[in-house]
């Protein structure tokens, strides 16, 4: 049975190995720090932050996120640890609340690995404190419990260490929010809820996840207003389900997220066919909720995402617990000088060794089994994407038809992670861009960019921002997209090509200083204009000439070819211009702008950063993986981009645009 903790209040834990879920309906800092006898940490070692997430028997989410799960071995903690009590803080500077009491009150769960809650907590309270201590793990008479806090601080991370009897408090806070930031700028954003909730999942043929009956439809419209940003709208709290669930009575481990069983909208996703007892339902296209397919398909390609995300943190949860309890048993075993040597010390490490590779060898039949399961759906879901979210070598892009609105958003890539690289999951944004896009033309990390001539290197970056530029055009109606270039030195005209021969530019490609001055002075011009009647109310009072429609800014070869006011003007549009319909898709090496020093980092934060080749620098939102961005290419000989920017020219035309 849970016990709902009040302030104050105790409770016995009945194992050692935990986890500890937030629901905080915004995205925060989730820390634990480890205490001695007194509750003293004795330095920055014993304390675990998105900076540095991992500490013996404790690992903490990289990034700020509304939901977190952290992971809690008792018995794997550092000798003279006595203590683990979990932080949570508001991120600085990334222009959410900054106090508690501005945001649904926290909710926190102690569960088994099996999802099941043992305690939980509600942070009520709160008002001008933006950190807090949530609750504590204590040991007392060699027991463990965990006493609910509830303790908040209105100075911040800073003053809540401090009290910890933390040295360098300040500094650290701020090291730990800089991490934050960090992670926050190569996050993808998810996807916003949706008012019915999120996808729902069919993992098996369990009586567990019969679809819910669909509500009584409204009235009007046949179509939602537009979602919000979860992060700057208060949720209803949710307690997020397990990644990997305990073996059923009568069927095989669920892997599905009970977030998603919510009810479903009006219009009823796909069904499969019943599926036979202790086997997996088919996969269907569409199997999430939605007003319209296009709306399933989005959500369904998303709750792929989340439980790929969450079956490899599982997975690899297991086999990190697999190396530290056969690290532990042999530590005890070995203690003992006499074991060291002969048979004894020979069978603790054979024992210890054969325990990991059983342990090892079952999460991975777990990971295997939810893997082929998703791969499955990927299967039958790839096919029935419509032009916006599939991939080049898709048919659907051979009939394609420029559309009459724009639809809910664009794939711009693949993810995959290292556990299966075949199964990959679209990279969908949002429409409209939420912000910019930065193709990076630099050298990175990636085996492919290093080993690539620099040429090659830029060339393929404006070759992929190209593509970007042309389904973009494509799936926006006629005459309502505009893509503009800046190419100083006039470098890219090869890869611009297919652009400027379709004539579906806004105008040639700007080059030289005069160029540049004057493009990013009409698109200045526009956002200052439509920022002004929009707080004004006064939306008809705009300018003729202005052209209300999506504006895209290709900039090649950044910083050359600007000057300081151009700098200036180009982070205006960057920070203003998406709430307007001004967008900014850059293809730059950062390298090469760094005698602008740290006064351009906020540019590079506001920016999605992809890369010409596969490259591990993409973040989930939920559990913080690295994952491989592959960008989406034209198939080798294939003429279909041409094909789609002739049918956007064609189609301008017949719109007299």
């Amino acid at each position: 049975m849970t016990a709902e903790l009040v302030r104050g209040q105790n409770h016995t834990l009945p194992q050692t190995r935990l986890e500890i879920r937030v629901s905080a309906g915004t995205p925060v800092v989730a820390g634990a720090t480890l205490g001695d006898e007194r509750g003293t940490v004795r330095g920055v070692e014993w304390i675990a932050h998105p900076g540095s997430p991992q500490l013996p028997g404790l690992e903490v989410s990289q990034q700020a996120a509304a939901d977190h799960r952290l992971a809690v071995d008792l018995e794997a903690l550092p000798a003279g640890a006595h203590r683990v009590t979990v932080l949570l803080a508001l991120p600085v500077g990334a222009g959410g609340p900054a106090r508690f009491g501005a945001v649904p009150a926290p909710f926190v769960a102690v569960t088994g690995l099996d999802g099941a809650e043992i305690a939980t907590f509600t942070l009520t309270g709160l008002d001008a404190e933006s950190a807090v201590s949530a609750l504590e793990l204590y040991r007392r008479q060699d027991a463990w419990k965990v006493r609910a806090v509830g303790q908040g601080y209105a100075g911040g991370l800073a003053e809540m260490l401090a009290d910890q009897g933390v040295d360098e408090a300040t500094g650290l806070a701020g090291s730990i929010q800089e991490a934050v930031t960090r992670g926050m700028a190569r996050s993808v954003a998810p996807p916003p809820r949706t008012q019915e909730g999120d996808r729902v999942r069919h993992a098996t043929g369990s009586a567990d996840h019969r679809p819910p009956t669909p509500p009584t439809p409204p009235a009007a419209p046949e179509r939602p207003e537009p979602l919000t940003d979860p992060a700057t709208t208060p949720q209803p709290h949710t307690a997020p389900g397990p990644a990997a669930a305990g073996p059923a009575a009568d069927g095989p481990i669920n892997y599905a997220h009970p977030r998603r069983q919510h009810a479903a909208p009006p219009s009823p996703p796909p069904t499969a066919p019943p599926a036979q007892p202790g086997q997996a339902a088919q996969p269907v296209a569409g199997d999430a909720t939605g007003w319209s397919m296009d709306e399933r398909l989005y959500n369904q390609i998303w709750g792929m995402f989340e439980d790929l995300a969450r079956a490899v943190a599982a997975y690899r949860s297991a086999v990190d617990f697999a190396e530290s309890r056969m690290d532990q048993e042999l530590d005890r075993a070995l203690s003992d000088p006499r074991n060291r040597l002969g048979g004894a010390g020979d069978r603790a490490r054979e024992g210890a060794r054969t325990k990991r590779d059983e342990l090892t060898s079952r999460a991975r039949e777990a990971l295997d089994r939810d893997l082929a399961q998703l791969a499955a759906e990927a299967a039958v879901v790839e096919p029935a994407l419509p032009a916006a979210y599939a991939g080049w070598g898709n048919p659907v892009w051979h009939a394609h038809r420029v559309p009459m609105e724009i639809p809910m958003a664009l794939r711009i890539g693949d993810l995959h992670l290292p556990e299966r690289p075949d199964l990959r999951v679209p990279l969908l944004v949002r429409l409209p861009l939420e912000r910019g896009i930065w193709v990076d033309s630099g050298r990175t990390a990636s085996e492919v960019a290093a080993l690539m001539d620099t040429d090659r290197l830029r060339r393929l970056a404006m070759e992929t921002a190209v593509a970007h530029a042309a389904r973009l055009l494509a799936v926006y109606p006629p005459g309502e997209f505009s893509v503009h270039v800046i190419d100083p030195a006039g470098a890219a005209a090869g890869p611009l090509a297919p652009l400027v021969d379709a004539g579906v530019l806004a105008g040639p490609p700007a080059a030289g200083p005069g160029g540049v001055a004057s493009v990013l002075a009409h698109l200045t011009r526009r956002v200052d204009l439509v920022q002004m009647a929009v707080r004004a109310g006064a939306a008809d009072s705009l300018p003729p000439d202005l052209d209300t429609g999506e504006q895209l800014l290709v900039v090649n070869d950044f910083p050359h070819g600007f000057d300081d006011r151009a700098v200036t003007q180009l982070r205006y549009l960057a920070d203003e211009g998406p709430a307007v319909g001004v967008h900014l898709l850059m293809v730059a090496d950062r390298e090469e702008a760094s005698a602008y020093g740290p006064v351009l980092d906020p540019l590079w934060r506001s920016l999605l950063r992809i890369t010409p080749v596969a490259d591990s620098h993409l973040a989930d939102p939920w559990v913080g993986h690295a994952w491989t961005y592959e960008p989406l290419a034209v198939p080798p000989g294939s003429r279909v981009l041409e094909q789609v920017l002739a049918a956007v020219a064609a189609a301008r035309r017949a719109a007299g645009r």
